[in-house]
């Protein structure tokens, strides 16, 4: 059932011991929403955690190292951010398939089986919608959570770079750094601080880069290997999915990324007027109009093949 900011409320007030499902290869926008949601439940008397994947980025600690454990039998369910259950980390997504309560994302695709869905896709960061649905609980926006708010809402918009970011957007940020949120360290550390082993690994992967169609598309991938020979690792891989839609002349931007069993994610990014999602949901995927995912069983050549043929398919429908 399709829900508004207060239904979500409403619900989220009248239930307790809450467990919050952020996806997989989790970013600020999914992190920010979990730990911004389960600081305002614990400010209201009731027991929340955020159910974390196992691979998370060091840079994202601010968000909850100061927060302590809570142990108790979930009994309410939240997803916040995740677009599919096929999103979730494997052991998450076998335990709590079927049983979640509550999802609240941004992405027009989003297929999550629900009880209520809060979905508002033209909001540029789901923790926008979490902004409205914290405020709407009563909870002081405090530093901690204008902190976790501010990052969904920088790293989704690309440090307020993309052409989703809108008015109510800046609006958002402006009050969240009224409100105590340190913007200047947070796009700090999510946009200009980068470790030893990411750079290796973003030239390992940007010699990677192919051309096609004349040069409006550009293609990396990330194979397994790659993070032995850098010393990096999945959690340092994320930035790498926009570098080639940055080349000039360039509308649409592939990278492919080997996950561990052999498949790969390939993940879109695209400038107006190509629609990143109506590619991908040709490969079983969605998103967004400038930004989608899927996933494809490898060989790397064959996956390869296959979204550039879709890719061919679309722009020359």
């Amino acid at each position: 059932m399709r829900i508004d900011v207060r239904k979500a409320a409403e619900l989220l007030l009248d239930h307790d011991n809450i467990i919050i499902l952020v996806h997989s290869n989790p970013d600020g926008d999914t992190l920010g929403c979990g730990f911004s949601l389960l600081r305002a439940l614990r400010q209201l008397g009731k027991k929340a955690e955020v159910a974390l994947p196992r691979s998370v980025g060091k840079k994202y600690g601010y968000l909850y190292e100061d927060l302590g454990h809570q142990d108790f039998e979930p009994e309410y369910v939240v997803s916040v951010d995740v677009a599919d259950v096929k999103l979730l980390d494997e052991d998450i997504k076998e335990k709590y398939e079927g049983k979640i309560n509550l999802a609240i994302d941004h992405h027009p695709s989003n297929c999550v089986e629900c009880e209520y869905l809060l979905l508002e896709d033209t909001a540029a960061a789901a923790c926008e919608i979490l902004y409205k649905v914290i405020n709407e609980l009563g909870a002081e926006v405090d530093k901690k959570i204008a902190d976790c708010l501010y990052t969904g809402i920088s790293t989704d918009t690309g440090c307020f770079r993309y052409s989703n970011t809108s008015a109510q957007t800046y609006r958002f940020a402006a009050d969240l750094v009224e409100k105590g949120a340190d913007g200047a360290y947070i796009n700090r550390i999510m946009f200009d601080t980068k470790t030893k082993s990411y750079v290796i690994l973003e030239r390992l992967v940007m010699d990677t880069l192919e051309m096609h169609f004349g040069g409006r598309c550009a293609m990396t991938y990330l194979t397994t290997d790659m993070y032995e020979k850098s010393g990096s690792d999945e959690t340092e891989a994320e930035p790498l999915a926009s570098k080639t839609r940055q080349i000039e002349g360039v509308d649409i931007g592939i990278f492919l990324k080997e996950k561990d069993d052999g498949t790969f994610k390939i993940s879109l990014r695209t400038l107006e007027p190509i629609d990143a999602s109506a590619i991908c949901k040709m490969l079983g995927g969605g998103g967004h109009a400038r930004a989608a995912g899927c996933q494809s069983e490898g060989p790397l050549e064959s996956v390869k093949e296959k979204i550039i043929s879709k890719v061919s398919e679309y722009l020359n429908q």
